[in-house]
Protein backbone atom coordinates (compact mmCIF):
# COMPACT_ATOMS: atom_id res chain seq x y z
CA UNK A 1 0.00 0.00 0.00
CA UNK A 2 1.76 3.17 -1.18
CA UNK A 3 0.87 6.82 -0.82
CA UNK A 4 1.72 9.38 -3.50
CA UNK A 5 1.99 13.15 -3.34
CA UNK A 6 -0.02 15.10 -5.86
CA UNK A 7 -0.55 18.84 -6.28
CA UNK A 8 -3.97 19.89 -5.07
CA UNK A 9 -4.68 16.47 -3.55
CA UNK A 10 -4.78 17.58 0.07
CA UNK A 11 -7.91 19.26 1.47
CA UNK A 12 -7.44 22.71 3.07
CA UNK A 13 -5.90 22.45 6.53
CA UNK A 14 -4.76 18.86 6.00
CA UNK A 15 -1.07 18.01 6.04
CA UNK A 16 0.58 16.66 2.86
CA UNK A 17 0.25 12.97 2.17
CA UNK A 18 3.21 11.04 3.59
CA UNK A 19 5.71 9.40 1.28
CA UNK A 20 5.74 6.28 3.48
CA UNK A 21 2.74 5.18 5.50
CA UNK A 22 3.24 4.30 9.21
CA UNK A 23 1.42 1.02 8.59
CA UNK A 24 4.20 -0.05 6.23
CA UNK A 25 6.99 0.98 8.59
CA UNK A 26 5.61 -0.05 11.96
CA UNK A 27 3.21 -2.98 11.69
CA UNK A 28 4.53 -5.56 9.26
CA UNK A 29 2.38 -8.71 9.21
CA UNK A 30 -0.13 -7.23 11.67
CA UNK A 31 -1.29 -4.52 9.26
CA UNK A 32 -4.10 -6.45 7.54
CA UNK A 33 -5.69 -7.82 10.71
CA UNK A 34 -5.81 -4.42 12.39
CA UNK A 35 -8.17 -3.16 9.71
CA UNK A 36 -11.08 -5.28 10.89
CA UNK A 37 -13.97 -3.22 12.36
CA UNK A 38 -14.24 -3.47 16.13
CA UNK A 39 -17.88 -4.63 16.04
CA UNK A 40 -19.26 -7.80 14.43
CA UNK A 41 -23.07 -7.71 14.31
CA UNK A 42 -25.03 -10.98 13.92
CA UNK A 43 -28.47 -11.44 12.35
CA UNK A 44 -30.22 -14.75 11.64
CA UNK A 45 -33.73 -13.79 10.50
CA UNK A 46 -34.29 -12.28 7.07
CA UNK A 47 -36.12 -9.17 8.30
CA UNK A 48 -33.35 -8.45 10.80
CA UNK A 49 -30.68 -9.16 8.21
CA UNK A 50 -32.21 -6.55 5.92
CA UNK A 51 -32.43 -4.02 8.76
CA UNK A 52 -28.81 -4.71 9.71
CA UNK A 53 -27.61 -4.14 6.16
CA UNK A 54 -29.64 -0.93 5.97
CA UNK A 55 -28.19 0.29 9.28
CA UNK A 56 -24.69 -0.51 8.06
CA UNK A 57 -25.28 1.55 4.90
CA UNK A 58 -26.59 4.46 6.97
CA UNK A 59 -23.59 4.38 9.30
CA UNK A 60 -21.17 4.14 6.36
CA UNK A 61 -22.75 7.36 5.12
CA UNK A 62 -22.46 8.89 8.60
CA UNK A 63 -18.85 7.94 9.30
CA UNK A 64 -17.44 7.71 5.78
CA UNK A 65 -16.21 4.18 6.49
CA UNK A 66 -17.61 0.79 7.48
CA UNK A 67 -17.45 0.70 11.28
CA UNK A 68 -19.07 -2.69 11.84
CA UNK A 69 -19.41 -6.00 10.03
CA UNK A 70 -22.77 -7.61 9.37
CA UNK A 71 -22.61 -11.39 9.72
CA UNK A 72 -25.60 -13.24 8.26
CA UNK A 73 -26.17 -16.33 10.36
CA UNK A 74 -26.93 -19.75 8.94
CA UNK A 75 -26.01 -21.82 11.99
CA UNK A 76 -28.69 -20.53 14.36
CA UNK A 77 -30.78 -18.75 11.75
CA UNK A 78 -31.60 -21.59 9.35
CA UNK A 79 -34.66 -23.70 10.25
CA UNK A 80 -34.11 -27.45 10.46
CA UNK A 81 -34.71 -28.86 7.01
CA UNK A 82 -34.60 -25.39 5.45
CA UNK A 83 -30.84 -24.95 5.39
CA UNK A 84 -30.54 -24.83 1.59
CA UNK A 85 -33.24 -22.18 1.21
CA UNK A 86 -31.70 -20.12 4.00
CA UNK A 87 -28.27 -20.25 2.35
CA UNK A 88 -29.77 -19.13 -0.97
CA UNK A 89 -31.51 -16.24 0.78
CA UNK A 90 -28.23 -15.18 2.40
CA UNK A 91 -26.55 -15.13 -1.01
CA UNK A 92 -29.29 -12.90 -2.41
CA UNK A 93 -28.95 -10.48 0.51
CA UNK A 94 -25.17 -10.32 0.23
CA UNK A 95 -25.57 -9.31 -3.40
CA UNK A 96 -27.48 -6.20 -2.30
CA UNK A 97 -24.65 -4.80 -0.18
CA UNK A 98 -22.85 -1.69 -1.36
CA UNK A 99 -19.21 -1.43 -2.33
CA UNK A 100 -18.09 -0.17 1.09
CA UNK A 101 -20.12 -2.75 3.00
CA UNK A 102 -18.55 -5.61 4.93
CA UNK A 103 -20.80 -8.67 4.93
CA UNK A 104 -19.90 -12.11 6.26
CA UNK A 105 -21.74 -15.39 6.77
CA UNK A 106 -21.65 -17.88 9.61
CA UNK A 107 -22.14 -21.33 8.12
CA UNK A 108 -22.85 -24.59 9.93
CA UNK A 109 -20.05 -26.45 11.72
CA UNK A 110 -17.81 -28.68 9.63
CA UNK A 111 -19.44 -31.85 11.00
CA UNK A 112 -22.99 -30.67 10.28
CA UNK A 113 -24.81 -32.29 7.32
CA UNK A 114 -25.43 -28.85 5.78
CA UNK A 115 -21.82 -27.64 5.96
CA UNK A 116 -20.71 -28.69 2.49
CA UNK A 117 -23.83 -27.38 0.80
CA UNK A 118 -23.53 -24.12 2.79
CA UNK A 119 -20.01 -23.62 1.54
CA UNK A 120 -20.79 -24.62 -2.04
CA UNK A 121 -23.71 -22.19 -2.22
CA UNK A 122 -22.40 -19.28 -0.17
CA UNK A 123 -18.69 -19.34 -0.97
CA UNK A 124 -19.36 -20.55 -4.50
CA UNK A 125 -21.88 -17.83 -5.38
CA UNK A 126 -21.11 -14.89 -3.08
CA UNK A 127 -17.35 -14.93 -2.41
CA UNK A 128 -16.79 -11.64 -4.21
CA UNK A 129 -19.36 -9.93 -1.95
CA UNK A 130 -18.14 -11.37 1.36
CA UNK A 131 -15.46 -10.14 3.74
CA UNK A 132 -15.03 -13.59 5.34
CA UNK A 133 -16.81 -16.77 6.43
CA UNK A 134 -17.26 -17.66 10.09
CA UNK A 135 -16.82 -21.34 11.01
CA UNK A 136 -18.43 -22.29 14.35
CA UNK A 137 -17.40 -25.03 16.77
CA UNK A 138 -13.84 -25.35 15.55
CA UNK A 139 -11.98 -27.73 17.87
CA UNK A 140 -8.69 -28.31 16.07
CA UNK A 141 -6.63 -27.48 13.01
CA UNK A 142 -8.25 -30.36 11.10
CA UNK A 143 -11.54 -28.42 11.19
CA UNK A 144 -9.82 -25.39 9.70
CA UNK A 145 -8.27 -27.52 6.97
CA UNK A 146 -11.67 -28.99 6.12
CA UNK A 147 -13.13 -25.49 5.84
CA UNK A 148 -10.22 -24.40 3.67
CA UNK A 149 -10.75 -27.35 1.34
CA UNK A 150 -14.41 -26.41 1.02
CA UNK A 151 -13.39 -22.88 0.02
CA UNK A 152 -11.00 -24.23 -2.59
CA UNK A 153 -13.68 -26.57 -3.94
CA UNK A 154 -15.98 -23.54 -4.29
CA UNK A 155 -13.26 -21.55 -6.12
CA UNK A 156 -13.18 -19.09 -3.21
CA UNK A 157 -9.57 -19.65 -2.24
CA UNK A 158 -8.86 -16.04 -1.24
CA UNK A 159 -11.72 -15.71 1.25
CA UNK A 160 -10.53 -15.42 4.89
CA UNK A 161 -11.88 -17.63 7.65
CA UNK A 162 -12.97 -16.53 11.10
CA UNK A 163 -13.35 -19.29 13.65
CA UNK A 164 -15.44 -19.66 16.77
CA UNK A 165 -13.71 -21.21 19.81
CA UNK A 166 -16.42 -22.86 21.95
CA UNK A 167 -14.92 -25.79 23.86
CA UNK A 168 -12.05 -26.61 26.23
CA UNK A 169 -10.39 -28.59 23.43
CA UNK A 170 -10.59 -25.61 21.09
CA UNK A 171 -8.99 -23.39 23.72
CA UNK A 172 -6.22 -25.97 24.10
CA UNK A 173 -5.58 -25.75 20.33
CA UNK A 174 -6.06 -21.99 19.97
CA UNK A 175 -2.43 -21.22 19.11
CA UNK A 176 -2.29 -23.83 16.34
CA UNK A 177 -5.61 -22.59 14.94
CA UNK A 178 -4.52 -18.95 15.03
CA UNK A 179 -1.28 -19.83 13.24
CA UNK A 180 -3.10 -20.97 10.09
CA UNK A 181 -2.59 -18.30 7.40
CA UNK A 182 -6.22 -18.34 6.24
CA UNK A 183 -7.55 -17.65 9.74
CA UNK A 184 -8.05 -13.93 10.28
CA UNK A 185 -9.83 -13.84 13.64
CA UNK A 186 -10.75 -16.03 16.61
CA UNK A 187 -14.02 -15.44 18.47
CA UNK A 188 -14.91 -16.79 21.91
CA UNK A 189 -18.25 -18.60 22.16
CA UNK A 190 -19.18 -18.01 25.80
CA UNK A 191 -22.43 -19.93 26.16
CA UNK A 192 -21.27 -23.08 24.36
CA UNK A 193 -18.01 -22.97 26.31
CA UNK A 194 -19.85 -22.86 29.64
CA UNK A 195 -22.34 -25.57 28.68
CA UNK A 196 -19.55 -27.83 27.39
CA UNK A 197 -18.35 -28.31 30.98
CA UNK A 198 -21.27 -30.53 32.00
CA UNK A 199 -22.52 -28.24 34.75
CA UNK A 200 -19.08 -27.68 36.29
CA UNK A 201 -19.33 -23.96 35.49
CA UNK A 202 -22.42 -22.21 36.92
CA UNK A 203 -24.93 -20.44 34.69
CA UNK A 204 -23.91 -17.09 36.19
CA UNK A 205 -20.66 -17.36 34.22
CA UNK A 206 -22.69 -16.55 31.10
CA UNK A 207 -23.78 -13.17 32.52
CA UNK A 208 -22.14 -9.84 31.77
CA UNK A 209 -20.47 -9.86 35.19
CA UNK A 210 -19.86 -13.57 35.77
CA UNK A 211 -17.94 -14.04 32.53
CA UNK A 212 -15.24 -11.73 33.89
CA UNK A 213 -14.89 -13.46 37.26
CA UNK A 214 -15.09 -17.22 36.72
CA UNK A 215 -11.49 -18.49 36.44
CA UNK A 216 -12.08 -21.02 33.65
CA UNK A 217 -13.89 -18.48 31.49
CA UNK A 218 -11.32 -15.76 32.07
CA UNK A 219 -8.49 -18.23 31.40
CA UNK A 220 -10.10 -19.23 28.09
CA UNK A 221 -10.52 -15.62 27.03
CA UNK A 222 -6.90 -14.83 27.83
CA UNK A 223 -5.63 -17.89 25.96
CA UNK A 224 -7.58 -16.91 22.84
CA UNK A 225 -6.38 -13.31 22.98
CA UNK A 226 -2.77 -14.43 23.46
CA UNK A 227 -2.98 -16.85 20.53
CA UNK A 228 -4.32 -14.12 18.27
CA UNK A 229 -1.69 -11.56 19.22
CA UNK A 230 1.06 -14.15 18.79
CA UNK A 231 0.16 -14.51 15.10
CA UNK A 232 -1.18 -11.05 14.22
CA UNK A 233 -4.82 -12.14 14.24
CA UNK A 234 -7.87 -10.41 15.73
CA UNK A 235 -9.38 -11.64 19.02
CA UNK A 236 -13.16 -11.08 19.02
CA UNK A 237 -14.99 -10.98 22.34
CA UNK A 238 -18.23 -12.82 23.04
CA UNK A 239 -21.77 -11.52 23.35
CA UNK A 240 -23.48 -9.76 26.21
CA UNK A 241 -26.92 -11.35 26.33
CA UNK A 242 -28.48 -8.56 28.43
CA UNK A 243 -28.95 -6.54 25.26
CA UNK A 244 -31.22 -3.95 26.89
CA UNK A 245 -28.67 -3.14 29.59
CA UNK A 246 -26.40 -0.49 28.05
CA UNK A 247 -24.39 -0.05 31.26
CA UNK A 248 -23.59 -3.77 31.46
CA UNK A 249 -22.55 -3.83 27.81
CA UNK A 250 -20.34 -0.75 28.19
CA UNK A 251 -18.58 -2.23 31.20
CA UNK A 252 -18.09 -5.61 29.50
CA UNK A 253 -16.76 -4.04 26.31
CA UNK A 254 -14.34 -1.82 28.19
CA UNK A 255 -13.06 -4.73 30.26
CA UNK A 256 -12.63 -6.87 27.15
CA UNK A 257 -10.61 -4.13 25.46
CA UNK A 258 -8.60 -2.82 28.40
CA UNK A 259 -8.06 -5.90 30.58
CA UNK A 260 -8.19 -8.92 28.26
CA UNK A 261 -6.62 -7.60 25.05
CA UNK A 262 -9.63 -7.95 22.72
CA UNK A 263 -9.87 -5.66 19.71
CA UNK A 264 -13.30 -6.70 18.42
CA UNK A 265 -16.65 -7.73 19.91
CA UNK A 266 -19.92 -9.36 18.89
CA UNK A 267 -23.24 -7.53 18.77
CA UNK A 268 -26.57 -9.39 18.78
CA UNK A 269 -28.85 -6.34 18.80
CA UNK A 270 -28.63 -3.12 16.75
CA UNK A 271 -28.72 -1.13 19.98
CA UNK A 272 -25.38 -2.65 21.01
CA UNK A 273 -23.38 -1.44 18.00
CA UNK A 274 -22.74 2.18 18.96
CA UNK A 275 -22.06 1.20 22.57
CA UNK A 276 -19.35 -1.22 21.41
CA UNK A 277 -17.84 1.40 19.11
CA UNK A 278 -17.68 3.93 21.94
CA UNK A 279 -16.25 1.43 24.43
CA UNK A 280 -13.46 0.35 22.08
CA UNK A 281 -12.63 3.89 20.95
CA UNK A 282 -9.60 5.72 22.39
CA UNK A 283 -10.24 8.86 24.40
CA UNK A 284 -9.84 12.31 22.82
CA UNK A 285 -6.72 12.85 24.95
CA UNK A 286 -5.22 9.54 23.78
CA UNK A 287 -5.93 10.42 20.14
CA UNK A 288 -4.37 13.87 20.47
CA UNK A 289 -1.27 12.50 22.19
CA UNK A 290 -0.87 9.69 19.63
CA UNK A 291 -1.20 12.18 16.76
CA UNK A 292 1.59 14.35 18.16
CA UNK A 293 3.93 11.44 18.75
CA UNK A 294 3.33 9.89 15.32
CA UNK A 295 3.87 13.28 13.64
CA UNK A 296 7.13 13.74 15.56
CA UNK A 297 8.26 10.22 14.68
CA UNK A 298 7.52 10.77 10.99
CA UNK A 299 9.54 14.00 11.00
CA UNK A 300 12.45 12.05 12.50
CA UNK A 301 12.08 9.32 9.86
CA UNK A 302 11.09 6.96 12.72
CA UNK A 303 14.43 7.33 14.52
CA UNK A 304 14.38 7.56 18.36
CA UNK A 305 13.25 10.94 19.73
CA UNK A 306 12.68 12.72 23.03
CA UNK A 307 9.07 13.88 23.37
CA UNK A 308 7.88 15.66 26.51
CA UNK A 309 10.87 14.26 28.34
CA UNK A 310 10.22 10.63 27.30
CA UNK A 311 12.11 8.41 24.87
CA UNK A 312 10.14 7.10 21.90
CA UNK A 313 11.30 4.67 19.23
CA UNK A 314 9.63 2.26 16.82
CA UNK A 315 8.21 0.15 19.64
CA UNK A 316 6.25 3.05 21.12
CA UNK A 317 5.49 4.50 17.66
CA UNK A 318 3.81 1.18 16.86
CA UNK A 319 1.61 1.47 19.95
CA UNK A 320 0.56 5.06 19.24
CA UNK A 321 -0.11 4.27 15.59
CA UNK A 322 -2.43 1.48 16.74
CA UNK A 323 -4.29 4.06 18.84
CA UNK A 324 -4.95 6.05 15.65
CA UNK A 325 -6.00 2.91 13.77
CA UNK A 326 -8.48 2.11 16.53
CA UNK A 327 -9.79 5.68 16.48
CA UNK A 328 -10.39 5.43 12.74
CA UNK A 329 -12.08 2.03 13.05
CA UNK A 330 -14.51 3.38 15.64
CA UNK A 331 -15.45 6.53 13.72
CA UNK A 332 -13.69 8.88 16.15
CA UNK A 333 -12.86 12.43 15.08
CA UNK A 334 -9.19 12.67 14.11
CA UNK A 335 -6.98 15.78 14.13
CA UNK A 336 -5.81 16.99 10.68
CA UNK A 337 -2.30 15.55 11.17
CA UNK A 338 -3.87 12.10 11.69
CA UNK A 339 -6.60 12.39 9.05
CA UNK A 340 -3.96 12.47 6.33
CA UNK A 341 -3.11 8.81 6.91
CA UNK A 342 -6.69 7.73 6.21
CA UNK A 343 -7.45 9.75 3.07
CA UNK A 344 -8.50 7.86 -0.08
CA UNK A 345 -5.40 8.69 -2.09
CA UNK A 346 -4.05 5.18 -2.36
CA UNK A 347 -2.54 3.63 -5.46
Amino acid sequence: MNFVRSAGMNPPGIAPFPAVHPREVLLGAQAAALWLPVCDHYSGVEARMRKSLQLQAEMIEEFGACVFDVTLDCEDGAPVGGEADHAAMVVSLAALAGDKARVAVRVHAVDHPAFESDMATIAGQAASRLSHIMIPKVDCIADVLKAEQALLAASAGELPLHVLIESPLAVRNAFEIAAHPRVQSLSFGLMDFVSSHGGAIPADAMSSQGQFTHPLVVCAKLEIASACHAYGKVPSHCVVTEFNDAAALTLAARRAARELGYTRMWSIHPGQIRTILEAFAPSEADIENATKIIAAGARADWAPISFDGNLHDRASYRYFWQVLERAHQTGSVLPPDAQVYFQAALV
